[in-house]
């Protein structure tokens, strides 16, 4: 009689929990991921979705925000009408969904890899007077948190106002005694939905991914790179990780340090004021349109994605990605392969080396079907490619810390930079070129031929895909 009830309390609370899948709007694939994992794992498929498949934090995160930190009045910049009529669709589709246009007048410098990213933002660091905002989903102990604590001493000495977010579980190695250190010289320090039990479920799924640092209102540095000496000392198993992160200078500044107050107030409910504005900050000849793409859970649309699709769209001539985890929704696998059968040149660089198996297992499921519309697959053997890198006909570029999955899509705080700049774009496109000689193209052939047990995990990963 136990056993019956049970069952039927079991059945009672996969349909509810459909239900709402169903009311909810979720993607087809996604509930049809959901309901497999509901009635083929016992308890532990509705667990998961317990954990992993419901937006709580959605609703709370919106209201804690809506109203209070509306993103200030800024007018379109004239740079909507220098720029060729291509790219004027993906400049009013981003400031339309999150409201950031682009701006004019921006220096911006590509930092290639640990070393030359890291020398960068300490010697922005170290010329800090007023503040210092940064945050980053991965602080992880070593040399270069020991260096920030150094500077971060001489600082506060000098009256420089520093707050810093930290991803409470992309930083979970992150010690109680360093963060005692940091609040004892006077840091404000806030985690992102730190691990409690208390609210495990609620919190899990969202992350804050973003990567930004703004030094007093005059450079800010956003891309893939974390705060960890991996990415010059390397990974025991994966050796070096390889990264593209930006340095700004200019009116986009202001966008980037809009994007952390808000988060600031997520974390903290202590509501700070703008310290710069695009329309007072310093402007550069040098007159680079860079246009801020901030995305959450909470946002109304998926704008990273959405500019993805547009930048695809767009291409006429050639379409390099550079990401290590493309694992393309259904409309995103669409346009690639639209693009492709169109003549566009459509290539991806992807990680040989990978930290994740499932993961990997679930890129490669995608392989034939990209090979079969002609987009050339490329594998960077050297180390870890971790760079989130987009670049298109010599005239837009996207780089930042969104991965093309639906965790950066649906469930992780990201933040990108668009570059409508040619001059940038032709460098990454160059940069792109040389890494795809240093590197084994993925043929057809191999992936038909491959071993049965290989294609059933990729198969197996892939149905998971929207779960990610």
């Amino acid at each position: 009689m136990l056993e019956i009830a049970l069952i039927v309390l079991y059945i009672l609370t996969a349909l509810t929990l459909v239900i709402g899948l169903l009311i909810n709007g979720v993607k087809p694939s996604k509930t049809l991921a959901w309901l497999l994992a509901i009635f083929t794992i016992p308890v532990g498929g509705i667990l998961l979705y317990i954990m992993l498949g419901r937006n709580r934090r959605k609703k709370k995160l919106s209201q804690m925000r809506d109203g209070i930190l509306d993103v200030p009045p800024y007018s379109m910049s004239p740079a909507l009408d220098k720029m060729h009529r291509k790219y004027k669709k993906l400049m009013t589709l981003v400031e339309s969904a999150s409201h950031y246009p682009p701006t004019d007048e921006n220096i911006v410098t590509l930092l290639e890899d640990g070393r030359q990213t890291f020398h960068s933002i300490f010697e922005a660091l170290d010329s800090a007077e007023e503040y210092i905002y940064l945050q980053y989903y991965i602080f992880e102990e070593g040399e270069l948190t020991e260096k920030l604590l150094t500077l971060f001493e001489e600082k506060k000495k000098n009256g420089v106002d520093i707050k810093m977010i930290y991803d409470g579980i992309g930083s979970y190695s992150l010690s109680n005694s360093y963060i005692k250190k940091l609040k004892a010289m006077g840091v404000d320090v806030f985690p992102f939905l730190p691990f409690r039990f208390g609210r495990f479920l609620s919190s899990l799924n969202y992350r804050n991914h973003r990567k930004i640092i703004v030094v007093d209102g005059k450079v800010a540095f956003t891309g893939g790179i974390n705060i960890s000496d991996r990415y010059f000392k390397g990974d025991p198993n994966l050796g070096r990780w390889h990264d593209m992160h930006l340095a700004v200078k200019g009116p986009a500044v202001a966008h980037m340090e809009h994007v952390f107050i808000s988060d600031w107030f997520m974390v903290s409910e202590q509501k700070i004021e703008m310290r710069c504005s695009p329309d007072k900050v310093r402007k550069y000849r040098e007159d680079t349109i860079v246009q801020v793409v901030p995305n959450g859970p909470d946002d109304v649309f998926p704008t990273i994605e959405q500019s993805y699709l547009s930048i695809i769209n767009e291409a006429s001539e050639y379409l390099y990605i550079t990401n290590p985890y493309v694992i393309p929704s259904a409309e995103l696998l669409k346009a690639l392969q639209v693009a492709s059968l169109s003549g566009v040149d459509v290539r991806l660089l992807v990680s040989e080396k990978t930290d994740s198996r499932l993961v990997d297992w679930t890129v490669r499921s995608y392989f034939d079907e990209f090979l079969k519309a002609g987009v050339r697959i490329y594998q960077f053997p050297h180390g870890f490619l971790h760079s989130k890198i987009i670049v298109s006909d010599d005239e837009v570029a996207s780089v930042g810390t969104a991965n093309i999955d639906v965790r950066s899509f649906e469930h992780n705080y990201e933040i990108n930079a668009l570059l409508y700049d040619a001059e940038i774009a032709i460098k990454l496109k160059e940069n792109f070129l040389a890494d795809c000689k240093e590197s084994q193209e993925v043929q057809h052939h191999a992936i038909i031929q491959r071993p049965v047990h290989q294609k059933l995990k990729e198969g197996l990963a892939r149905v998971f895909a929207p779960l990610l």
